[in-house]
């Protein structure tokens, strides 16, 4: 019980870093814009682009995962991430900067997926849920650090060092994950398209992978643009990103409570109430970009992520059980190519100042995806095959 609780929390500690690589962004988009005397939506093509690479290298790490193990990917994606970020804070120029981010959200795509895969490799299926609520409990205090940081850093000395200290803790990650054991699945047998065609093959595994581009978009592609959108309100960005941060604290409190009601609820409650908190979130957003509306809007977005997306994650995890890292990588794919496909077109916006159109784009879409998301969760049957773990305690 104790080896299982220790390799949760230190499973955990990748996702918190990558996520203050990823959160960090946000509230630099402007002071990036002054540095480089660039227009703040050529600047945000940077965070569409990182968005985009994290989606389309998900498969590779996927198939990299399901035949030479979780942990040793996870500690390999670590590695590149320590030098992505590091290229990051030394950026010359944008056009450097954008590179260096497309290179970093192809390496730190690995870890949380693989993580959670990794825990469906452990965990059965009806406690599981639980157990991923422990890890996006980092990820919400990860969340919250890069805001925070960033924002801090941005204002108080300077952009870059968000990420030379994301590079430090990556590298040094990557090293104490040895520790962890891998699990002892077999590894997949055959060829990237054979584990493809294993990912693909049920219906309902078809629809989910497709379905995560909007739910994405949703969750993941407009969210950036509530520190920017403070910002231009006259907010300096150290505040823009304690107020922005506020998300993750409300991604923290949010976790806790699915734990505690996962099992006990079915999945289409979570799915309709943290729904209805996103679309909630991006109407007060669109009414109003100071800083009390953004702070509610990030609470009700935070909420949405740890209650909503948390229950599509774990869905993930059951559509394909003997190519599970192949078919998660490929929902994640989805996800981020609907997170780049809203953060773009968030940039259109953002050139323009308009804020809150943008955000009532957001809610628009963001109706129909959770309407769909409770009515497709309610009919799923459950787990598709059973699961020859043991009965992991610690969760």
């Amino acid at each position: 019980m104790q080896q299982v609780r220790f390799s949760v929390r230190l499973l955990s500690a990748g996702p918190f870093v990558t996520m203050i690589d990823r959160f960090a962004v946000a509230p630099v988009l402007i002071p990036i814009a002054v540095d480089f005397h660039a227009p703040v939506g050529a600047v945000a093509i940077a965070a569409t682009a990182y968005y985009l690479a994290y989606g389309l290298a998900q498969p590779f790490w996927g198939f990299a995962s399901d035949r030479a193990g979780r942990i040793k990917v996870i500690r390999i994606s670590l590695g590149a991430t320590a030098a992505a970020c590091t290229l990051t804070a030394f950026a010359p120029n944008l056009d450097f900067l954008i590179a260096a981010r497309i290179i970093a959200g192809a390496s730190v795509c690995a870890v949380l997926p693989t993580a959670l895969v990794y825990i469906g490799d452990v965990i059965p299926f009806n406690r599981r849920h639980a157990v991923i609520a422990d890890v996006l409990s980092a990820v919400a205090i990860g969340t919250a650090a890069g805001s925070l940081g960033g924002g801090f850093f941005a204002h108080y000395m300077s952009w870059r060092l968000i990420f030379a200290v994301t590079a430090v803790l990556a590298a040094v990650l990557a090293l104490v994950m040895a520790r962890l054991p891998e699990s002892d699945v077999r590894p997949s047998t055959g060829g990237p398209f054979a584990q493809l065609r294993l990912a693909v093959r049920r219906p309902w595994a078809r629809f989910l992978i497709l379905f995560a581009i909007p739910e994405g978009a949703m969750v993941l592609g407009f969210l950036v643009y509530f520190a920017p959108a403070l910002e231009s309100t006259g907010t300096n960005a150290a505040v823009a990103g304690l107020v922005v941060a506020t998300y993750g604290a409300a991604v923290l409190v949010g976790t806790r409570v699915i734990k505690r009601v996962a099992s006990r609820i079915p999945a289409w409650v979570p799915v309709s109430v943290g729904g209805a908190m996103g679309v909630i979130g991006y109407l007060a957003a669109a009414a109003d970009q100071h800083a009390v509306a953004i702070l509610f809007a990030s609470v009700m977005i935070g909420g949405c992520y740890a209650i909503f997306h948390s229950t599509m994650q774990a869905w993930a995890t059951d559509i394909a059980p003997e190519v599970r890292g192949t078919a998660a990588a490929l929902f994640v794919t989805s996800a981020f190519t609907g997170g780049a496909i809203g953060s773009g077109l968030g940039a259109l916006f953002a050139q323009e100042h308009q804020y809150g159109p943008l955000f009532l784009a957001a809610a628009a879409l963001s109706v129909p995806v959770v309407i769909v998301a409770a009515l497709t969760r309610a009919r799923y049957p459950g787990s598709i095959v059973a699961e020859q773990v043991g009965d992991v305690a610690g969760s």
